[in-house]
């Protein structure tokens, strides 16, 4: 091993690897071991993280057209990350891992933290650029199932396997016997020159037919050894999802967030001894105190939230989260809304954001309750 070998950008490029191996991979069995990912119903499902992201994308239009195969969508998602990140830990196709890898996370930018400000907070540009080292140099050769397959392949065709090691050239100059005073004598004395050094140029003979073997016995080795892989990452994702479809049914019972709706009704409507102005939303006693309900903003069509905090205290926000546009819930436990595609939190009270990524709180409506036991939005 060379002095300094850590600092050969073979070594410098693994932990790079490891950590978006990991993430990535993480990323897909999340998924897959979360039922309500696949479930349109859901807030969280893949079909309202698009409806929400389409509503700030610049590629909005795109979105809206492939809802219809959202769940398709989410499944070569899931299954996608899950391949790239084991590609990548293992070394194995890096060039081909990464350039997945960054072809998502573009669209992912485009998707949902295009307008992140400053941009640095969203994390979608720094996985992309992340990517590059690695679709430049590829994984290196150490502890890189790539090397190991080409070193497997020319230890078959009878290929001398070459390691690749960095030396300063002042290093050759000072052992090579033909160096004098700044010239070769090997060129004709002409300038010692890195580009044009015969010590460095000489390369072992390989025939032909060995190269031909080398390069079957690599492509022989490498599909091998991604269908060992993408099998037991098959079986990996399989598992994945049958447990956590066995816990979401352990705790079915259980909820984090109201998910009863007003039916509400039209604008402006008698309310015993006078006339309240606005939309009728529907009776007060949906909503106990406490909870929540959900309904429809007219002026706008977003999502809307109304919480009765005590008895007779309504409030009620536009339900759009304002970090990539998924719809918040209330979680009674926490007294929070919560978004969940990313996790921010809001305080119920007021709307204001408690913790990120979402850039400010939610937007505040006027929620009244009528003489007559009507909630209006006005």
């Amino acid at each position: 091993m060379p002095a300094r070998a850590w600092a050969l950008s073979e070594w410098a490029l693994l932990p790079l690897r490891v950590f978006l191996g990991v993430t990535f991979a993480f990323a897909g069995l999340q998924k897959l071991a979360d039922p309500s990912f696949f479930r349109s119903t859901s807030p969280s499902s893949i079909e309202a993280q698009m409806a929400g992201a389409a509503r700030f994308s610049p590629i909005h239009s795109l979105l809206h057209a492939m809802l219809p195969h959202a769940v398709l969508i989410g499944w070569v998602i899931a299954y996608g990350e899950l391949a790239i990140g084991l590609g990548t830990l293992l070394g194995l196709k890096t060039r081909i891992a990464a350039t997945a890898g960054a072809f998502l996370s573009f669209n992912l930018f485009l998707a949902v933290s295009f307008h992140s400000k400053p941009y640095f907070t969203g994390a979608d540009i720094v996985f992309l650029f992340a990517w590059l080292p690695l679709i430049i140099a590829g994984g290196g050769s150490r502890l890189s199932a790539d090397a190991m397959i080409s070193r497997a392949a020319a230890k078959q065709a009878g290929v001398a396997s070459s390691p690749l090691v960095a030396i300063p050239f002042d290093n050759v100059q000072t052992w090579c016997g033909n160096f004098n005073k700044g010239h070769c004598k090997a060129l004709a004395n002409r300038p010692c020159s890195a580009a044009h050094c015969p010590v460095l140029q000489h390369r072992p003979q390989v025939t032909p037919v060995a190269i031909k073997t080398f390069d079957r016995r690599t492509v022989v080795i490498g599909s091998t050894t991604v269908a060992v892989v993408a099998g037991a990452a098959a079986v990996t994702g399989y598992l994945t999802t049958a447990v956590g479809h066995l816990e979401a049914s352990a705790v079915s019972g259980e909820k984090s967030t109201t998910s009863s709706t007003l039916a509400g009704g039209g604008a402006g409507a008698n309310a015993g001894t006078g006339t309240t102005k606005g939309t009728l939303l529907g009776p007060a006693t949906s909503v106990p105190v406490g909870s929540a309900a959900n309904f429809t903003i007219p002026s706008s069509g977003d999502p809307g939230i109304v919480v009765q905090l005590t008895k007779g205290t309504f409030v009620g926000y536009d339900a759009v989260c304002p970090h990539a546009g998924c719809q918040v819930g209330y979680a009674p436990s926490a007294k929070m809304l919560v978004c969940p595609c990313h996790g921010s939190e809001f305080l119920v009270a007021t709307g204001q954001v408690i913790s990120g990524p979402a850039p400010h709180g939610l937007t505040p409506l006027t929620i009244v309750e009528s003489a007559n036991g009507n909630l209006y939005l006005q």
